[in-house]
Parts: C-alpha cells; structure tokens; sequence
C-alpha cells in the first residue's frame, strides 16, 4: 500500500474525502468538488495536524507571519496529500489536480477525486462515484463513528491500513472473525495488502492497546469490555497471547464498541499509561531490578 508513509497525510485524506462524499451526495451521484481549501466549511476544517510544540516552554508554538498559522500548515499538507494521491501512477492516481491554462499554476482547490482503484486506463478518469450499500469481496463497511469520533485522525497511517485490513478479513470471513478470528501470514501481508511486518505488528499492537481489537477468544464482540491489568485492555485479552504456538500468527477480533467514544481522550490515556510503565521500567533498571509485569 503506497499510502502508508511514515508522515503526511494522503491516506486519511482520502479516506475523509470518500466519507464526505457519501455523507454529501446521493448514491449513484458523481463526484463533484464543491468546497475550497481553506476557510468556513473548507477542507483544511477537515484535517487535525500536528502543531508545532516547543520543548522547552511545554506548549504549542502561536501562529505566526510566516505561514505558520494552522490554517496554512493544514493547507500544504492537503497540497502535499493531492501530489501524493495523484503521483501514484498513470491509472492508479486517486486524485487528480488540474493546471491552469499556461500549464503552469496547479489549481488544487478544484481536484477531482477518483475511484477506489484509481483513474483507470482510460482517456476518461474513473471519477468517484457514491456506491449504492452492498455486500461484495471487494467492499467493506466502516462505521461513522471511526470519522466523527477523530480516529482518522489520532492513528498513522499504518495504524489506520492494519485496522482496514483486518476489517476487511473480518467481514469476508464473518463467522470464521465471530468464532475463532481472523489471522495474515506474511507472504498475504505483504503481497496483497502491501504491509510490511513491523508495521503489522505495531499497528495491531497500537490498535489493541486503544481497544479497537482483541486477541481472538468466544466470548461476544459486542460486549462491553471489561476492564484489565492496563486499563483499557481485557485482562482475558491480556493472557490469551499466551497460548499461541511458535509461528503460528496471532488470530484477531475486531471491536467497534470503542469506536463511540472520543479518540483523543483514549489515545491520550493509552499513552499516558505507556510513559508511566516505561518510567517504572527505567527506574527499576536504574535500582539493578528486573522490570515488573503488573
């Protein structure tokens, strides 16, 4: 998957243009774009970045002159996601910008969003056109709530393909996902969804940490989850690693309770308690004892 780069924001782009596009127009309906870069309602309103933070005085840099307010730092990242989106190949560019006229200026507040599997071959661009609601191997459902709730946007890039990829196994193997989960071995891994074996296994560690999945057990996915040893993680959960046998991948349940709440606060807490376990551990080393496990 050529979207899952370290930084950027193409991957989330997109994503947040096809969910605008469905919550905008009607099934069936073209893509038409009608809203400009930056401004009241525009897609700079869209995105959350990082802003600049200052180590030493412990808080967010103010806006400045330069081209520093988050306005226009939101601005160039959309830029820079169209360039990515478009630059992706002939027939699988996922965005198109045109140029003006003397072929020099791009005009990025007028891109064209295209399909899911690129413009295509063709003379004409296979531009985005809503889906009417279906099952089929090639879709997959995501919840609103993953939009509205701000997971696009605390999760990286590899974050957000690992949870779509194990959705995606989820939903094409239901019963085999609801009893006994589902897994990736590593020549799929990274031959059809493009996902290279530490940023699987971060991403499902990340994402397991925030609730999003589980370690696979029969028990219902719809209940609420208890709390464990770290918070936010089911102490079942928690033990159920180990069992697993040498080589044998780890098999996955994915979660959508989660989904409801907010995505700062659980990603704030998540990483809150990392930084306390990893004082603990360094102050420990520091006194000649073994980290502890509780």
């Amino acid at each position: 998957m050529k979207l899952v780069l370290p930084r950027g924001i193409a991957l989330r782009f997109y994503l947040l243009a096809l969910f605008e596009a469905q919550c905008r127009l009607a099934v069936d309906e073209p893509w038409t774009n009608g809203r400009p870069l930056a401004g009241v309602g525009s897609w700079s309103d869209f995105v959350a970045i990082d802003g600049a933070y200052h180590s030493g005085a412990e808080t967010y840099m103010p806006d400045t002159k330069q081209e520093r307010t988050g306005t226009d730092l939101r601005v160039r990242q959309i830029k820079s996601a169209l360039n990515t989106l478009e630059n992706l190949g002939p027939d699988r560019a996922l965005a198109m910008v045109p140029r003006a006229r003397n072929g020099g200026r791009r005009l990025y507040g007028e891109f064209s969003l295209m399909n899911e599997t690129g413009r295509g071959g063709h003379q004409t661009p296979d531009t985005y056109t809503v889906p009417a609601p279906h099952w089929s191997v090639r879709t997959i459902t995501v919840p609103a709530d993953f939009f509205l709730m701000g997971w696009v946007q605390v999760l990286n890039p590899s974050e957000v393909a690992t949870w779509l990829t194990l959705r995606a196994l989820s939903q094409w193997a239901r019963d085999q996902h609801a009893k006994t989960g589902v897994y990736l071995y590593g020549k799929a891994r990274t031959e059809d969804f493009g996902l290279r074996r530490d940023a699987w296994e971060d991403g499902c560690s990340t994402l397991r940490g925030f609730g999003l999945l589980r370690h696979a057990r029969d028990s219902p996915l719809d209940a609420s989850p208890s709390k464990g040893l770290f918070g936010t993680i089911d102490i079942v959960d928690y033990f159920a690693q180990e069992g697993r046998e040498r080589y044998e991948p780890y098999r996955w349940q994915v979660i959508d309770q989660r989904l409801q709440e907010d995505a700062m606060k659980i990603c704030v807490k998540e990483l809150t308690l990392r930084k306390q376990a990893l004082d603990r551990a360094a102050g420990q080393r520091a006194q000649g004892k073994k980290p502890s496990t509780t």
